[in-house]
Order: C-alpha cells, then sequence, then structure tokens
C-alpha cells in the first residue's frame, strides 16, 4: 500500500508539473519563442499570489483568478511592447531577451522580498486527507491534479471550437497565410502568450500552495518545464500532461528508494526518453503501429 500511495501521490505531484510546462510548451507550439524566464515567472506570480491572498474571500485557493488576470494581461503586454520586435526566424534574439527579463526579475523579486522561503498559507487544507480504495490520499495534492486535468481540457476544447482558438491554431502553422486574410497575426501572438502566462500563474500558486519558493526558484522551475514539454513532446499538449506524470512519479519512486539523490533519476529518464524518442512520447505513440 506504501508504493501504491507514492504512485498515487507521483500523479498529483504530475499534474502540477505538467501545468509548469503547459506555458511554456503553449509559448513555444504558437509562437516558437524559447521562454528562458518561464520559471521565473511562475516565482514571480507566486509572489504576486502571496502578495494578494490575505484580500481574497471565501478561501484562499481563489487567489489563483486575480493572479491568473494579472498574469494574462502581463503577458501580452510583454509580448505586443518587447517580443514582438524581436520575432523572426532566428532565435538568438528571443532567448537573450527572455534571459535579460529572467534576470531583472529574480533581483527585482529579491529586492522586494527578500531571499527567504515564502508560502501561501491555505489553514488546515494542506493537511486534509481522503481516504481511497485503502489508500489515504491529501485533498490539495488532488485538487492540483483535478486543476491541471480541467484547464488541459478547456484549452483543449478551446482551441478546437472557438474562433480565436482556431485562429491561434492556424497563426501557429503559418502567420504569413492568416494575414492574407486580414489578421494581425501579432495581436494574436499577444493573447496567445497572455494566455501562457497565466497558465503558468496558476502553476505558480499552486506550487506556492503545496510547498516553499524563494526567488532563487525559477530556474529549478524551468527545467521542470522543459523536462516535461520534450517528455511530451512538443505540440502535443496531453503528451506534456504524460510528460508531467511520468516525472512526478519517476521523482517519488526514486526519493522512496533512495533519499539522497532521489530527483536524480527523473532527469535520467527524461535523458533516456531524448535519446530514445527525441519528439517525445507523443511521437514514440505516433510511430507505433497502433497508433497508425
Amino acid at each position: 500500500m506504501i508504493w501504491l500511495e507514492t504512485i498515487a501521490n507521483g500523479i498529483f505531484l504530475g499534474g502540477l508539473y505538467a501545468l509548469i510546462g503547459l506555458g511554456l510548451g503553449f509559448a513555444f507550439g504558437v509562437m516558437r519563442v524559447v521562454n528562458v524566464a518561464q520559471g521565473d515567472f511562475i516565482v514571480a506570480a507566486a509572489f504576486i499570489g502571496l502578495f494578494l491572498y490575505p484580500w481574497t474571500p471565501i478561501h484562499p485557493v481563489l487567489v489563483i483568478i486575480p493572479v491568473a488576470v494579472v498574469a494574462f494581461l502581463i503577458g501580452m503586454a510583454l509580448q505586443w511592447l518587447l517580443v514582438n520586435r524581436v520575432l523572426g526566424h532566428d532565435q538568438i534574439p528571443q532567448i537573450l531577451l527572455t534571459f535579460g527579463l529572467a534576470i531583472v526579475l529574480r533581483n527585482g523579486m529579491v529586492a522586494g522580498f527578500g531571499a527567504n522561503s515564502q508560502s501561501i498559507d491555505v489553514g488546515d487544507m494542506r493537511f486534509w486527507g481522503f481516504d481511497f480504495l485503502g489508500l489515504r490520499l491529501g485533498v490539495l495534492p488532488a485538487l492540483v491534479l483535478v486543476i491541471a486535468l480541467v484547464l488541459f481540457a478547456a484549452l483543449h476544447l478551446w482551441l478546437h471550437r472557438s474562433r480565436l482558438g482556431r485562429l491561434i491554431r492556424a497563426t501557429a502553422d503559418d502567420y504569413q497565410i492568416v494575414q492574407l486574410q486580414g489578421v494581425n497575426y501579432r495581436k494574436v501572438y499577444a493573447v496567445a502568450m497572455g494566455l501562457a502566462m497565466a497558465l503558468s500563474a496558476v502553476a505558480g500558486v499552486l506550487l506556492a500552495m503545496r510547498g516553499s519558493f524563494t526567488p532563487y526558484s525559477g530556474s529549478d522551475r524551468l527545467l521542470i518545464a522543459f523536462e516535461v514539454v520534450v517528455i511530451g513532446g512538443l505540440g502535443s499538449f496531453w503528451g506534456m500532461f504524460l510528460g508531467g506524470m511520468v516525472l512526478g512519479v519517476t521523482q517519488l519512486i526514486a526519493l522512496k528508494l533512495d533519499p539522497t539523490s532521489g530527483l536524480m533519476y527523473g532527469h535520467i529518464v527524461f535523458f533516456i526518453i531524448l535519446i530514445l524518442s527525441p519528439n517525445g512520447l507523443a511521437g514514440a505513440f505516433r510511430n507505433a503501429v497502433f497508433w497508425k
């Protein structure tokens, strides 16, 4: 039962990891922007949530909503004012720009909030648990997984069913073609970046509720985001979700077996999948006979 609980908690952790990677994967899939400031934006969202949660009515979990709205507006402004100026076939200017933003964000957070560990206090909810098929599981980790599933499903449906969602997909395929239809692709990119930042903000707030963070936590979050995107496969939302599951379960099982260096095994699995299937798990499934 201990191992089953470990696997279940790994799945819960994988939901959070999938959300951490979703913003990065979405921005790259639509705009081909490699946002190396992704981890620091996630941490910045956690600090915004920390600032706003004392004024959140009903329950601190609802602080996710205003933080996501703020992040959406910041993402749109960032894309419109800065990133759109360096878009092109050469990704080096984008990487340099987002790297500079990461440095500014990190130092700004240290100056504004200090370097001590912080967390969002959700009260006794952090210790609530429930019994499921003989397993004792946490309410907050389960809630994180539910939120991740809802956001992945909502984003998938929105991209395929709504007019703006289809426009974003068309712009991602070929922005020059949509220009012929009178569409300003830069505005579409601004909306897409706003969504990417809002999704990252949700991950940041949930991360702050589950554990602690500092202004220097961004690099760890960026590494998790890249691993989730690569394991799942670029351009596949549900592949990224599966990538988060793989990474979360691997880390918790490895920590159970080797508490001193268990986190290393998640990186080893990432490396093995990258070698065996450079297109990630989604690419491997597409190439399987049963998929065809």
